[in-house]
Order: C-alpha cells, then sequence, then structure tokens
C-alpha cells in the first residue's frame, strides 16, 4: 500500500481513482498521520440476468394485488412525492 500526501492527492486524484480501480490501496496522509484510505469497492451482488429480472417481476405481480386506482391514477400519485 502506498502513502501519499493530502495536497499530491488532491492534485493527482484522477491518477489515483485510475490505480484504485485497477485494485490497488493508497493511504492518504496529513502531516504524516494517515487521514484516510482509498481502497477498490468490493462488488456487493452479482447483476441479475434478464430472465431473472423478468422472473422477479413475475412474482412480484402474483404477490401485488392491484386496488380500484388504474395504472394512471398510480403512475400520477408516484409522482407527488
Amino acid at each position: 500500500m502506498e502513502t501519499i500526501g493530502a495536497f499530491e492527492a488532491k492534485t493527482h486524484l484522477a491518477a489515483l481513482l485510475d490505480r484504485v480501480a485497477k485494485g490497488e490501496k493508497i493511504t492518504i496522509t496529513r502531516h504524516g498521520i494517515p487521514a484516510a484510505v482509498l481502497a477498490p469497492v468490493a462488488e456487493t451482488r452479482a447483476r441479475l440476468s434478464h430472465q431473472e429480472i423478468v422472473e422477479g417481476m413475475r412474482e412480484l405481480r402474483k404477490r401485488v394485488k392491484p386496488g380500484k386506482m388504474s395504472v394512471r391514477e398510480m403512475v400520477n400519485e408516484g409522482r407527488r412525492f
């Protein structure tokens, strides 16, 4: 893990983010004291396939029964917020 000063990190942020995106961790110091760590974001969940999304929507449709509102009324209601 490389250590870099805050001023240099500020001036070279784009390049540092490119390095972090490739998996590198970088410690940012302020007056020689570690203040932050730039680290790549861990992928928290896999992307769903098109088929999985469609199946999920069909399951949701089975569980949710529409009331007396039409689709247009529901859309307009949702736009109020």
